[in-house]
């Protein structure tokens, strides 16, 4: 009776709202401004940065939580591949990254404070010289500290909120771009842009264009984040796949049609990275007798935000907890609330948000060091997922028979392609994120004092990640008897750490009955101990069944 009724409390979230979460993650309106300075040849840019990163991300990540769909995500992946060590430094590159990402957003917010107003006129000359700057932004810092407590509400809480968040703020707003975009041309108006095929091909100019690549590719990092929540899924070796590739379809189509329509209407030199998506709103609703309509869309794109700051203020943090409880943070950071939420660790990420929101706006060079840490998160993330890559290849040579729902098809071929094409994308967006700019000297004085202040962040990050992993090992006493993390399968084999093993038990039938990542293991297995084929398959079907 007692399992029933904890089976019945369960709370589950669906592959709509997980693909939601991940969109969310990944794309939104916001980001299509950029890259619609390079007009029809966004699209040569968007299908590259999919081929080349976003679509073998997604086949990796597909791969990974089919075969290892125990709590983690990344960690779980990386730890099972390459060790703790790494596994930890993953989650901590994201939880750093996400506390910088929005500190250096936040301020943005506060130069477009009008256009939520029918005041477009008003709002431009604002957006063009913002006054009362701090004032404002603690507005936004308030709202942001607010979203947080909704993220500790738990994992029902936020995955509604990101699903109807990106309907609202994203797919909405997009259809509505198609139809009166369609109005528009029909109503004699003509393209700023060339639309021919000769428009798809960029031009060179130089490392600005190779620097632009790499953008993109950055712009589709975050989708395997949500691998937090797996153990949400009803089926997750197989839900979790579907996600992905219905999140990778979406994401592709929010970034290409958006950034086409704001090429189209907006010409180049009139595009305002700040306001351009309301200035294309304002055109738009102007065919149909409602230029106003800029600033319904400025609150529909708001619903994204939210669905955006609480998916990402949950999802690090939550991953990160997961693992803590196993001995790899001190027990303050460890605690949850009642909501299973680790709320310690998400009011501290907030609060270095905060930190750094009014350093960007205090600070006398905030383009410089905007563009520093910009640049910082970029080299981390991309590391994050040269781990993640390199990861996936090791595990198909040590765990070759390890049952996987998914698999990246071609056998070994289909792998090294895949994987040896992330590897390098991200080597390369590296590179060109550390290689200083044509306007360096300007904005932060000698390519010496910028690729030396990037290394160097880099070097804090990574090394508050070594000695948070050394201190693990020497406090046993930060293990939580009690934590539903499974110990990695390396460990159930009696390995010291990962290895070859021709095991072809399921990760799910080997953890069943452990105790938890930090304690002694409770049921042995072997490297090469077999399951009868049969046994595998059938406890595949079990997995897709309805508990």
């Amino acid at each position: 009776m007692v399992n029933n009724k904890t089976q019945q409390k369960k709370v589950y979230i669906s592959v709509l709202a997980l693909t939601m979460m991940n969109v969310s993650m990944v794309a939104g309106l916001a980001n299509d401004v950029q890259q619609s300075f390079y007009g029809l040849a966004s699209v040569t840019y968007f299908a590259l940065g999919a081929i080349l990163f976003f679509i073998p991300t997604a086949l990796v990540a597909a791969e990974l939580a089919s075969g290892w769909s125990e709590r983690g995500g990344i960690f779980r992946w990386v730890g099972e591949g390459l060790g703790k060590g790494w596994g930890l430094t993953c989650l901590l590159i994201l939880w750093f990254q996400t506390m910088l990402n929005f500190g250096i957003a936040m301020p943005s917010f506060t130069a477009t404070i009008l256009f939520y107003t029918p005041n477009y006129d008003a709002a431009v000359k604002f957006a063009q010289n913002p006054q009362h700057e701090v004032l404002i932004m603690t507005g936004w810092v308030l709202f942001y500290w607010l979203l947080t407590f909704l993220a500790t509400k738990g994992i029902k809480a936020f995955s509604n909120i990101a699903k109807y968040g990106v309907i609202i703020g994203s797919l909405i707003p997009l259809a509505i771009m198609i139809i009166l975009a369609i109005v528009w041309v029909a109503q004699g108006h003509q393209p700023v842009i060339p639309m021919t095929f000769k428009g798809l091909i960029p031009k060179w100019n130089g490392m600005s264009t190779l620097a632009l690549a790499a953008g993109v590719f950055f712009s589709y990092t975050g989708i395997d984040m949500n691998a937090a929540h797996i153990k949400q899924l009803r089926h997750p070796e197989k839900d979790f796949a579907k996600a992905m590739f219905i999140s990778v379809i979406l994401a592709f189509l929010i970034f290409v049609i958006g950034t086409v329509i704001i090429a189209m209407i907006i010409p180049e030199k009139q595009i305002n990275v700040l306001y351009t998506l309301f200035s294309v709103f304002r055109v738009l609703g102007s065919t149909i007798g409602m230029p106003w309509l800029y600033m319904v869309l400025v609150w529909a794109l708001l619903c994204n935000t939210v669905a955006m700051v609480v998916t990402n203020m949950s999802g690090p943090s939550f991953m990160l907890g997961q693992a803590g409880g196993s001995g790899f943070l001190p027990k303050w950071f460890q605690q949850k609330n009642k909501n299973n939420m680790p709320a310690h660790l998400m009011y501290t990420q907030i609060t270095g948000t905060t930190i750094i929101a009014y350093l960007v706006k205090l600070i006398p060079n905030v383009e410089g060091f905007v563009i520093l840490l910009t640049q910082t998160i970029t080299v981390l993330y991309l590391f994050y997922y040269v781990l993640m890559f390199t990861t996936f290849l090791r595990l198909r040579y040590d765990q070759p028979n390890r049952p996987r729902a998914f698999k990246v098809p071609g056998g070994m071929f289909g792998a090294w392609l895949v994987g040896g094409i992330g590897i390098l994308s991200s080597i390369f967006g590296i590179v060109l994120a550390i290689w200083p700019p044509a306007q360096v000297k300007a904005e932060v004085g000698s390519p010496v004092v910028y690729v030396s202040v990037i290394l160097v962040l880099v070097a804090v990050i990574l090394g508050i990640c070594f000695v948070m992993y050394q201190l693990s090992k020497k406090h046993s006493n930060w293990v939580d008897p009690t934590n539903k993390f499974s110990p990695f399968t390396w460990e159930v084999e009696g390995l010291k750490k990962p290895g070859k093993a021709l095991s072809n038990i399921p990760t799910t039938v080997m953890c069943e009955h452990q105790n938890p990542m930090g304690m002694p293991i409770k049921r042995p297995y072997t490297p090469d101990q077999q399951m009868p084929s049969a046994e595998v398959k059938a406890t595949d079907a079990a997995t897709s069944t309805d508990k």
